[in-house]
């Protein structure tokens, strides 16, 4: 497995992945998302998405395939995009959850109330629309 930054090519099979596991896609044309994506020998196994606002940033969407889950792929996207992230000043990085808050806070993610995130996050369509009032709202320093 290797992770690279999302082609243009590979958008189509994210926008795929995220709609099969039931993640946000609506904003996908219209919020400015990058996407990084880890290959195996058959293709795209995992997916991971972060949308900037200066030096925070939203985690978004990170989708892993059946054959890839139990294999470190959901980890190694994590541990990239911070390193990425890091590397390009960001100081923090904030997600809403469904179903992954054991996993995330395993990595170091702690829940964190919505209004304790900066505004421009905070204004994200994920935020606004996307995400239920119900999602659990984490974050981690970088």
């Amino acid at each position: 497995m290797h992770i690279d930054r999302a082609k243009e090519s590979d958008l189509h099979r994210v926008r795929e992945l995220l709609a099969e596991a039931g993640l946000p896609v609506d904003d996908l044309v219209s919020a400015d998302i990058g996407f990084w994506v880890a290959r195996d020998a058959t293709g795209i196994s995992g997916a991971i998405g972060v949308e900037r606002f200066g030096t925070a940033c939203l985690l978004r969407s990170l989708v892993v395939t059946d054959r890839g889950r139990r294999q470190g792929t959901g980890s190694a996207l994590v541990q990239e995009l911070e390193s990425s992230m890091r590397a390009h000043g960001v100081r923090m990085l904030v997600l809403l959850t469904e179903t992954a808050e054991s996993f995330f806070g395993k990595r170091g993610y702690t829940v964190t109330p919505r209004e304790r995130v900066p505004d421009q996050v905070r204004q994200s369509g994920e935020f606004r629309t996307l995400c239920p009032a119900s999602a659990v709202c984490m974050s981690k320093a970088l």
